[in-house]
């Protein structure tokens, strides 16, 4: 492919958007190509200052940038492939707020944490929430939390002006018993990856950089507490870096209702896909179900932290998916080494049966204790 050719192509439509102009991700074949485009780019007139505007991507050789739907790339088909920059969004629905919380949270007794942390706490694991980020003055997080990447804004912390993601690391890392809560792993680490803005909305681009970011700074555990109808193979592509790379990716299967299907990215095989149960062991009315679904947690009216240190009851498959990274935090730690397949193989068969529909007997609720005990086996 010419680059030169393809680089004045970009450009001319590109001066042609406007800011309602959808954004779209541009994939090269070859890295080489990848490369050589960045590049070509830079050296020209004014380029590094043009470079800035669009996202690069260089985990699956891409950028994202406003490009017009009439344009296509059908000129330059041999070694460019062209999706839309899709919107993503969080999986929970409208918190509920609380005064104070002490102790131990429901779901997180509900798993039989508590039982586990004689045998393993999470120490040192390393786990990065994809999220809207973290609220750092938080007296039941500040033991558990590093600085992580503010992808929107890269000179400021992931401060969390949305609340979903600090209930996230919450459930996953809180650890403050004396006078607040604390969460599944509480001698683990959240690595916060600010990725979505005060809507609890992101560009699929920016999910692809937290992952790259993740992969970089060699997190354990990638929790994607969102997602979309649509399949990204842009996504599909950093996923499976991660996966290669060694982290566990858990996705929740998103909030519809929908009894045979759920959302991207937990609908990908190289994803721990969780559903959300309810405190009588139910598969929660809220729920995405189905055949892709890896394993149920609780995910009904789950009590977690929230901004300026108080405390939010919240329901969603986003819940579920909290508790699950944080039990494979309690595993990593028990058995270092395990690989992303070997982990969904021990979460998988060693669940505890649902109540209710037959058709769930097949995929269990999470048991910290017997994830453990098949992890001996």
């Amino acid at each position: 492919m010419d680059t030169t050719v393809f680089l004045h192509w970009l450009q001319g439509a590109m001066a042609s958007s406007e800011q309602t102009t959808p954004k779209r991700i541009i994939r090269f074949y070859q890295q080489s190509e990848y490369q050589r485009f960045i590049k070509d780019w830079s050296e020209l007139p004014n380029g590094k200052a043009a470079l800035k505007a669009v996202k690069q991507m260089p985990i699956i050789r891409a950028i994202s940038c406003r490009l017009p739907v009439e344009e296509t790339l059908a000129r330059f088909s041999t070694g460019v492939w062209i999706e839309d920059d899709r919107r993503i969004t969080v999986h929970a629905v409208t918190p509920k707020s609380l005064m104070s919380e002490k102790g131990v949270p429901w779901g997180v007794q509900h798993v039989k944490a508590p039982q586990a942390w004689g045998m393993t706490t999470g120490h040192r694991i390393k786990i990065g929430v994809i999220d809207t980020g973290v609220d750092f003055s938080h007296p039941d997080l500040r033991q558990s939390l590093s600085r992580g990447i503010n992808l929107l804004n890269r000179s400021m912390l992931p401060h969390d002006d949305n609340g979903h993601g600090t209930h996230i690391a919450g459930t996953i890392a809180a650890a403050n018993q004396m006078q607040g809560m604390i969460g599944i792993a509480p001698r683990a680490q959240i690595y916060p990856v600010k990725a979505f803005d005060h809507n609890g909305s992101a560009f699929v681009s920016d999910i692809i950089l937290g992952i790259d970011w993740c992969v970089r700074n060699r997190v354990n555990i990638i929790n994607m507490s969102f997602g979309m109808k649509t399949r990204s193979k842009a996504l599909l592509t950093a996923i499976t870096n991660a996966y290669n790379a060694g982290i566990i990716v858990v996705a929740s299967s998103g909030n519809d209702g929908k009894r045979r299907s759920v959302d991207y990215p937990a609908r990908y095989p190289q994803t721990i896909s969780v559903g959300a149960t309810t405190r009588l062991r139910r598969v929660a009315p809220f729920t995405n179900r189905g055949a892709h679904i890896d394993i149920y947690a609780p995910g009904d009216k789950i009590v977690s932290s929230w901004l300026r240190g108080k405390y939010h009851e919240m329901s969603g498959t986003s819940m579920a998916t909290s508790h699950v990274s944080g039990a494979v935090a309690l595993l990593l730690a028990y058995k270092p080494g395990l690989s992303p397949a070997d982990i969904k193989w021990i979460l998988k068969r060693s669940t505890q049966p649902l109540r209710g529909s037959k058709a769930q007997r097949l995929i269990g609720e999470l048991d910290i204790m017997r994830m453990l005990q098949a992890a001996d086996r």
